[in-house]
């Protein structure tokens, strides 16, 4: 049995650790020092580092985690990665075999030019589990710092053709503040309503709302809902002249940026 747990690193980002309970992988490490004291105090060893973008949020800790565990660093190919050693693209398999785990790598540009997932394989019948960085959020996605409106849009679509029990593993904790984004483009929407209430309660006992799944985020993320009528209305009340998806979620996110 694997075991996910998110290590907290920064305000609000989540170092995802995947372990046995001898051996862990870390998967966007920003800061070494609190994946080093959680891997002592729980007696594991560090056996790879995966890396989704360049970002130093993401990054931070690599070259001190790969020297002192002398362990493999996976990352995209396209973005700088310190220390990297096995540089991946899309389709790639990368093969853990102290945890017997296999996850493949997609290619997710938008937030950077390089971004990649990890969606793990032949998980003992389990649903998937997909580490996607900065591009999928509860209820939102990344910025565009490299990419294109088309390239994020085409990401995230990619990313909702994935089984709709696939568990979303993103990088940070924003889900609260992107609710209250959600909610303003689609107010009607109930299941939205609910998740912002589940979220508040996890919340105020300082637990993660994460992992979510693929049908929630087709459910209640809104840019993944960009031919909604209620989001489109709400866009044109907003600006939207155009009749398309494209300029649907490009207004979106334009929107999002200042909101």
């Amino acid at each position: 049995m694997i075991n996910i747990i998110p290590i907290p690193a920064f305000k609000d980002n989540y170092i995802w650790t995947l372990h046995d309970s001898r051996h862990a992988v870390v998967i966007d490490p920003g800061d070494a020092t609190p994946v080093r004291n959680w891997l002592d105090s729980h007696h594991l060893t560090l056996c790879a580092v995966l890396c989704t973008h360049h970002h130093n949020d993401h990054v931070g800790g690599v070259c001190e985690l790969a020297g002192l565990y002398n362990v493999p660093v996976y990352g995209p190919r396209l973005d700088v990665i310190p220390c990297l050693t096995h540089p991946v693209g899309d389709g790639d398999i990368v093969e853990i075999a102290e945890l017997n785990i296999r996850l493949q790598v997609l290619f997710i540009p938008g937030h950077t030019r390089g971004h990649i997932a990890y969606l793990t394989l032949e998980h003992e019948g389990r649903a998937a589990s997909l580490f996607c960085g900065d591009t999928l959020f509860a209820c939102g996605c990344g910025r565009l710092f490299e990419g294109t409106p088309a390239e994020m849009h085409h990401s995230l679509q990619r990313l909702a053709q994935l089984p709709d029990d696939t568990r979303v593993y993103c990088a940070h904790e924003y889900t609260e503040a992107n609710i209250g984004f959600a909610l303003a483009c689609e107010p009607d929407n109930m299941q939205l309503q609910q998740r912002k209430n589940e979220a508040h309660t996890l919340r105020l006992v300082e637990k993660p709302t994460l992992p979510s799944t693929i049908a929630l985020e087709k459910a209640t993320n809104p840019f993944l809902r960009c031919t909604e009528p209620e989001v489109i209305r709400t866009l044109q009340g907003h600006g939207l002249t155009e009749n398309h998806e494209l300029a649907a979620f490009t207004a979106l996110r334009e929107w999002k940026n200042h909101f």
